[in-house]
């Protein structure tokens, strides 16, 4: 669990970026490509990117980064800086001035447990040409995995801030940290979503920066060094289909996604496997409908049939009921064990 603490002064100082952070885009995506998260909305993307990425040479490469981007709950915040930079060329820049003393800490934070491969060794002495390669790395990853889904990327972006700012204009800071469905704020100013780890992050008179991330799903992703300006990065989770509607007809993506959210809609049905999927992270009726396209009553049906098989666990916090996956629900959307 991850707890934000808030004072008055902290909240009339929270903020929200205007367009996505590339450096944070690469993060989240090469961790979906390290897992089967997000399978109904990301498998046909993820084999997309990674028959790119064949045809482009990079498979070394990107085997290479996923050793310093790896999908756990550690991650050198160095390969984030800023608070919200939208130019990829502009983050660089700040990756690689990056003090070498620090670059050392957190790299050897991260192979704690284990050898540390050359190319990170190299990285946390300074040199110079492993820094320019690890740069070039990323300007080619997100050459092939990012760049060309950039226009989908920035519309999510675009549609859910004006959702952010209508409450925020209403209801002040409070009702803006309500529009999101992963957290749960306290009457005693503290912000609560689920983390992998359990964390408590003090804001102290700082501004917390608010990041969408069109990767990022599952839960919010903050930066380890609680020194740092405070970001938090939360989901804009697209659509299932959402890369046959970004290719347009007739590109053959349509049979991708059936191939891909097929076993578990042939079990429950095409709208109900789209419902278990954007339940990866909790929803209210009324968020889910609108994910969805769904009317109010129709998305509540669903998610009362997905609650009685087990599949969907409802939970009341204040005047809100959130719905969120069960493990059972994981198991089924991930193709994992069943825990029971």
């Amino acid at each position: 669990m991850l707890r934000i603490h808030f004072t008055t002064e902290d909240l009339n100082r929270l903020r929200v970026a205007a367009r996505p952070d590339p450096l944070w885009e690469i993060v989240n995506s090469l961790h979906l490509l390290q897992n089967r998260q997000g399978a109904l909305v990301f498998d046909p993307w993820r084999r997309e990117v990674r028959q790119a990425v064949a045809r482009a040479g990079l498979t070394r490469t990107v085997a290479s980064l996923h050793r310093l981007y790896p999908c756990a709950a550690y991650l050198p915040d160095f390969l984030t800086p800023g608070r919200g930079i939208p130019d990829l060329e502009t983050g660089l820049d700040q990756v690689l001035s990056t003090p070498a003393t620090r670059m050392s800490a957190e790299l050897g934070r991260l192979f704690a447990d284990g050898p540390v491969p050359p190319v990170a060794r190299r990285l946390a002495e300074g040199d110079v040409e492993t820094l320019e390669r690890l740069a070039d790395s990323l300007r080619r990853y997100y050459a092939v995995a990012v760049e060309p889904y950039r226009d989908v990327i920035v519309s999510a972006v675009d549609a859910d801030r004006p959702v952010r700012a209508e409450a925020a204009l209403s209801h002040g800071p409070e009702g803006l940290l309500a529009t999101y469905a992963d957290f749960a704020w306290r009457d005693d100013g503290v912000l609560e979503t689920g983390y992998p780890v359990d964390k408590e992050l003090e804001l102290r008179g700082r501004s917390l920066t608010m990041i969408p991330s069109f990767f990022c799903i599952r839960h919010p992703v903050a930066l380890a060094d609680e020194e740092l300006p405070p970001v938090l990065v939360h989901p804009v989770t697209p659509d299932p289909g959402w890369l046959t509607l970004a290719r347009g007809p007739g590109s053959g993506g349509d049979a991708g996604v059936r191939a891909a959210g097929l076993p578990v809609a042939q079990l429950i049905g095409h709208t109900r496997a789209a419902v278990l999927e954007v339940l990866g992270r909790p929803m209210t009726t009324t968020q889910l409908g609108g994910a969805l396209r769904l009317t109010l009553s129709t998305a509540s049906r669903h998610a009362t049939v997905l609650r009685e098989a087990g599949l969907v666990a409802s939970e009341r916090r204040g005047s809100r009921v959130l719905h969120r996956r069960t493990a059972l629900g994981d198991a089924l959307m991930n193709g994992g064990p069943s825990p029971l």
